[in-house]
């Protein structure tokens, strides 16, 4: 489970990196990114070979949810099964996105206490997390974006200290998740 991460990098490097375009939305670097929080997200036009960015809520919310109340326990989307769940399905299908990130944390529990461990790729490089998104109409008519961390089995590192880790993608599979043409 990912369940905090990091971004320490300016909008323009994570631009540059992810050969995206953005609006006038800005964030600050960010150490200890929480789930609920609004954290930048690269989409995909679906009929244009544009990547954008833009900011979402961590934690999807269903278009047929009733409340928000449900989105921190939706802040991760289990790779194995979530094509298959009716919350994560049609994300899967036509709304998949990047999440940047330079770290994420994991928490190994030793009898009552937990404690934190920072992973990274590469000394600290950016990289991304696969995610999907959707879109939610909050009880005043607003559309809400919403997204959501993939996650799978550990690798050799991450396994010693926790049995989940986020979904990392290899900069060369950024254009195949991304591709609206693609369907699970």
């Amino acid at each position: 489970m990912c369940g905090r991460y990091r971004l320490s990098r300016r909008k323009q490097i994570i631009e540059e990196h992810f050969d995206s375009v953005s609006g006038e939305e800005d964030w600050s670097p960010r150490y200890n990114i929480a789930p609920t929080q609004p954290i930048p997200v690269i989409r995909q036009h679906p009929k244009e070979p544009v990547r954008k960015l833009s900011l979402m809520r961590w934690g999807l919310i269903p278009p047929w949810a009733k409340d928000s109340s449900g989105a921190a326990r939706m802040i991760n989307a289990r790779s194995e099964t979530a094509s298959t769940k009716p919350a994560f399905r049609d994300s899967m299908k036509d709304r998949r996105c990047l999440i940047p990130a330079d770290g994420f944390y994991e928490w190994m529990r030793t009898g009552k206490t937990k404690q934190p461990f920072c992973f990274e790729v590469n000394q600290g490089q950016l990289f991304a997390f696969a995610g999907v998104w959707d879109r939610w109409k909050d009880p005043s008519g607003n559309w809400v974006k919403t997204c959501s961390i993939l996650t799978t089995t550990p690798n050799a590192v991450a396994s010693a200290v926790h049995d989940r880790m986020p979904v990392i993608l290899d900069h060369d599979s950024y254009d195949l998740w991304l591709d609206p043409g693609m369907t699970n």
